[in-house]
Parts: C-alpha cells; sequence; structure tokens
C-alpha cells in the first residue's frame, strides 16, 4: 500500500490556495469599483467641468451649423433669382436672334415689343462685329451670339461667387 496521505494534503492544501486567492481577488476588485465609483470632489468637480464644457460646444456647434444652414437657404434664393433673370436675358436675346436670322418685319409689332425690351441688354454688343447676311435679308446677328456668351459667362461668375458665399467656413 502506497500512501497517498502526502498527495491529498498536497491537493487540498492547492484547493485552499485557490480558493483563498479567488476570495481575495473578489474582494479586492470590489473595493477597487466601489473607490471608482465614489469620486472624490475634485475629481467630480473635474468631471462636471469637462461635461460643461462639452455641453457648451455642442451647442455651439449646433448654433453655427443652424447659421450656415440659414445662410446656404438665402445664398440659394438669391442665386434663384440671378438664375431667372439670366434666363430672362438668354430668352430675349434668343428670340432677337431668331427674328434677325429669319428676317422678321421690323414694322410688325412683336418685333418691335421684343427690340425694345432687348436694346438695353444688346446695345454694349451692337456693331462690335460684322453680321452676315443673304441677299433675301436673312442675317446672322454674330453680335447678339457674343452677347449671349458673356451674359453666360458672368452668369457663371455670379453663381460662382454665390457658391463661395455659401459654403464658407466661418472657423478653421
Amino acid at each position: 500500500m502506497v500512501d497517498d496521505k502526502l498527495e491529498r494534503d498536497e491537493l487540498q492544501r492547492a484547493a485552499n490556495y485557490e480558493a483563498i486567492k479567488s476570495d481575495v481577488k473578489a474582494e479586492v476588485g470590489g473595493e477597487i469599483a466601489a473607490d471608482a465609483q465614489v469620486a472624490t470632489p475634485s475629481q467630480a468637480h473635474r468631471v462636471e467641468e469637462i461635461a460643461d464644457d462639452m455641453r457648451h460646444k455642442a451647442v455651439d456647434e449646433v448654433v453655427q451649423t443652424e447659421r450656415e444652414v440659414q445662410r446656404g437657404r438665402f445664398v440659394a434664393r438669391i442665386s434663384q433669382v440671378v438664375d431667372y433673370i439670366f434666363f430672362l436675358v438668354y430668352g430675349l436675346l434668343v428670340i432677337r436672334l431668331l427674328l434677325a436670322l429669319f428676317a422678321a418685319r421690323g414694322d410688325a409689332g412683336f418685333v418691335q415689343f421684343i427690340r425694345s425690351i432687348s436694346d438695353p441688354l444688346y446695345a454694349p454688343f451692337k456693331g462690335i462685329v460684322a453680321s452676315p447676311s443673304t441677299a433675301e435679308g436673312f442675317t446672322l446677328a454674330l453680335p447678339i451670339i457674343v452677347a449671349i456668351v458673356v451674359y453666360m459667362l458672368l452668369h457663371l461668375a455670379i453663381n460662382g461667387l454665390l457658391r463661395i458665399f455659401a459654403h464658407r467656413k466661418v472657423a478653421i
């Protein structure tokens, strides 16, 4: 018979050691958790300062975003008005070009109306280049085409400027 009492005692001691180690670990972990739950007054004050700072930053960001949205809406509305005005200008100049191209009678009421409305828009470009015409009176009014191109470039420049104002950043 082999005496295994020593081996059993050793196993019992190892089991007791593990149980005590587990209890101590749980107790220390509980104390640490309890200490972590209860903040010191200075820590609580610091946490409150950080939370307050974060709240202020969040509110400021919302206010800034709202301002940017309002500015974007305002600029978009201006852009729509500018687009409308330029489309009217394009329409009048294209109608005048077509009337000249098809040799419309100058004494017709509609032709006189279109000419009288579009004259202020066309005046800076009148005579800028020669307008080829046929013997039947059909004329390709190149100054009107130049005017349309110039007004398109001006329209693009104004819309680009408005886009810059709509998307500008107020802070880096």
